[in-house]
């Protein structure tokens, strides 16, 4: 099964020059999205895992079934002030601005392996933010999985510059 062939692409989403990668007709097919989480399993078992962890909020989709079938703990990053216990925060630049992402300071222990899933990466800077939120917290990054890969914007290759091991399920180019 090609995972490309569920990817629904619209232009000029959520601004004109976008060409927008849509997941949630590969999502609502369910042999498709079976097929998509049976493979980041089967690219996972490369990696030492403790936990899960999965960007928000589309990488919750994923992150949440495999750490499901995995067996594993599942952490959420998510936006500031969207977690009610104490967080590492940090910030990070976007195409269009700055954003912060957060942990629990509990959810993450010293030297837990961290695998990180999300539906896509484009420039890497929030992926980035994710990598520092593991860090902080005592733990290594064990790889990360993205369902999309933009590959003309070059964030799977500047987090591999970084010394991180990175898996794309499928490559489309970005605009």
């Amino acid at each position: 099964m090609n995972l490309k062939d569920f990817i629904r692409s619209i232009p000029d989403y959520p601004k004109k020059g976008i060409l927008f990668r849509d997941i949630t007709t590969l999502i609502k097919d369910e042999n498709a999205f079976e097929e998509c989480i049976n493979q980041i399993i089967e690219r996972s078992k490369d990696y030492k895992i403790d936990k899960i962890a999965a960007i928000e909020s589309r990488g919750f989709v994923f992150a949440s079934a495999v750490s499901y079938l995995l067996k594993k703990p599942f952490i959420l990053f998510r936006k500031k002030n969207k977690l009610p216990a104490d967080t590492y925060s940090v910030d990070f630049e976007l195409e269009y601005g700055t954003a912060t992402i957060e942990v629990h300071k509990d959810s993450i222990k010293k030297n837990d392996s961290v695998l990180i899933i999300d539906d896509l990466i484009a420039t890497g800077g929030t992926a980035e933010a994710a990598a520092k939120l593991v860090e902080m917290s005592g733990g290594n990054v064990a790889a990360f999985i993205f369902a999309i890969n933009l590959f003309d914007l070059n964030g799977s290759n500047n987090l591999i510059k970084k010394g991180y091991k990175v898996e794309n399920l499928i490559n489309f180019p970005g605009h």
